[in-house]
């Protein structure tokens, strides 16, 4: 009896504990940015179920999809969202842009598609950093076998034309096969040699005839929609570019509208949420091996080295200090004390006199006052008188 008591309650216990999480599980949340109105994980659902990238055009601007809930220019009006494709190699970007007006353009979000040396395709929608914050990534989840992604069937035959409405593949039949991102309809179509990129005709007051904009709905009714998919297992966020250099690249030529960032500081864009506070979704830490740098930790070389010696390098560990094959380490006939005293030669003795028997400081020097030495006159004789000129006598 007690058993059966304690069975019931528990299974009552059960039962009204399951919506209470369910409903934490399913409790809208909001980055509380203009990219809250335009679900990524929808989109990245509807690039997979489309087959060209007009037809991944026109199916975002359904109304009836009810994906798109933009409305950057704040007039009330749902914004047309165009596409536009660059190719360079195996590298396809793929730019989610709006209009705002005639003279800005604002980029929403941008799809990148690359294939690498071992033919593996890899693909992730990341949000612009205006409208969705920083790093703001969603990819598809890793998918096992059965499985697959019940909204895709992947064994459709894409077909190359310029129907832009019947192209989108919106079958949920239970007869799906199990796919990888390679085989889906567009990726087909992108690597395939028919495809040319492709630039949406459409621009700020020229949009396709079957367009019409509509009244964007409040944030909580949008949630309602899409709010599914963050708790799926076909897409998950990270926070991983796979190919930051081609993004970077991109990055560099962006399109940004000042109209955009001066609604959003001044918080135009709030009355989507009608007054009602949402908490922000749970940050995301991936832990897949291409968020660290494999040169961070490296097992085959461990910081701390046992007793500082390598067992495969054996001349590494010199025992003792010394080695026993080089004998003349050790030199016997120089001794490592040397005498501080040296023995005295008896022919250089150590000590000298410190008078030096040698020339005596005072010298007999020269008088300072030398005697004048005068010379003896040479009396010079008298001068003769020259005999006068006798001639001169003679008369």
């Amino acid at each position: 009896m007690k058993k059966c008591v304690l069975f019931l309650v528990v299974l009552i216990a059960g039962l009204v504990s399951f919506p209470v999480f369910s409903q934490t599980d399913n409790e809208p949340v909001a980055l509380g940015l203009p990219g809250d109105n335009l679900n990524l994980y929808a989109v990245l659902d509807v690039f997979q179920k489309s087959k060209t990238l007009e037809d991944f055009e026109n199916a975002l601007n359904d109304k009836d999809n009810k994906i798109n809930n933009l409305d950057l220019n704040n007039d009330g009006q749902t914004d047309y969202i165009r596409v536009v494709s660059q190719k360079n190699g195996n590298n396809y970007s793929i730019v989610l842009q709006v209009d705002v007006n005639s003279n800005e353009k604002q980029d929403v979000a941008v799809i990148e598609v690359n294939k690498d040396k071992n033919n593996n395709v890899h693909v992730q929608i990341i949000g612009d950093e205006d409208l969705y914050g920083k790093n703001y990534i969603v990819e598809p989840a890793s998918v096992t076998a059965g499985t697959p992604n019940p909204g895709y069937k992947g064994d459709g035959t894409v077909i190359v034309n310029n129907n832009t409405t019947n192209n989108y593949n919106t079958t949920t039949s239970p007869n799906y096969v199990t796919t990888s991102v390679s085989a889906w309809p567009v990726v087909l179509f992108m690597f395939s040699p028919l495809f040319v990129p492709y630039v949406s005709p459409w621009h700020w007051g020229y949009y396709p005839s079957y367009w019409r904009p509509w009244r964007p709905v409040y944030y909580h009714d949008y949630w309602g929609y899409h709010g599914h998919y963050y708790n799926n297992r076909y897409y998950r966020r990270t926070t991983v570019i796979r190919n930051p250099r081609y993004y970077n690249t991109y990055v560099t030529r962006r399109n940004t509208s000042v109209v955009v960032r001066d609604n959003r500081v001044n918080g135009r864009y709030n009355t989507t949420y009608n007054g009602r506070t949402y908490n922000r979704p749970a940050p995301v830490t991936s832990t897949r091996p291409g968020n660290t740098r494999p040169g961070t930790t490296r097992p085959t070389n461990p910081t701390t080295r046992p007793g500082g010696t390598r067992p495969t390098n054996p001349s590494s560990t010199r025992p003792g200090g010394t080695r026993p094959t080089n004998p003349s380490t050790t030199r016997p006939t120089q001794p490592v004390t040397r005498p501080t005293t040296r023995p005295v030669s008896p022919t250089n003795p150590s000590t000298r006199p410190v008078v030096r028997p040698t020339q005596p400081t005072t010298r007999p020097t020269s008088p300072v006052t030398r005697p004048t030495t005068t010379r003896p006159a040479t009396p010079r004789p008298a001068a003769t008188p020259r005999p006068t000129n006798r001639g001169s006598e003679r008369r």
